[in-house]
């Protein structure tokens, strides 16, 4: 019955580290992959076609506003200002015409690229809310991923006693 218990532990543990793992890859595959491409674009044309489909992921999965922080808000986690910032980026993109010049059309890139990419100590890295693959259930998510710790120390602690038993 013990490891009965253990085992369905387990797989709720694992299931649960699944899960957080699945929706971060969905959000890469639907928006952040797409943002990445837009500010790696050379030609606006693509860059507001990338932009305009990772907009599209975040409208059609009501990710426009809120905070993705647990505890308190922090200007990082805010998700209104980002997608607002996506926006206006959106905007000033689409009123390139024939008539723009080649200077305008790579300062809107280079503009782009300033409101997407951040310098970080580890390189560039593209801005976002952390947490917004877990948004709108950013408490249940880290409580689950808390009791999903414990679990596994639990279990990890149980089968070693019953190792030095044996």
């Amino acid at each position: 019955m013990k490891n009965l218990i253990a085992t369905l532990l387990f797989i709720l543990a694992l299931s649960i580290f699944g899960i957080t793992i699945v929706k971060n890859i969905v959000l890469k595959q639907n928006c952040i992959g797409y943002l990445k491409r837009a500010a790696d674009a050379n030609t606006v044309e693509i860059a507001s076609k990338q932009l305009e489909i990772a907009i599209l992921y975040l409208e059609e999965s009501n990710l426009t506003t809120g905070y993705t922080s647990v505890l308190w808000k922090t200007p990082d986690e805010d998700i209104e200002f980002w997608f607002n910032n996506l926006k206006a980026s959106q905007i000033e993109l689409s009123k390139v015409n024939e008539n723009t010049s080649s200077l305008e059309k790579t300062n809107l890139l280079m503009k782009l690229r300033e409101t997407l990419i951040d310098n970080g100590d580890k390189g560039d890295n593209l801005v976002f809310p952390q947490g917004l693959s877990r948004y709108p259930n950013n408490m249940l998510f880290g409580l689950l991923m808390w009791i999903s710790g414990f679990i596994f120390v639990g279990l990890f602690i149980w089968i070693s006693i019953k190792y030095i038993e044996n």
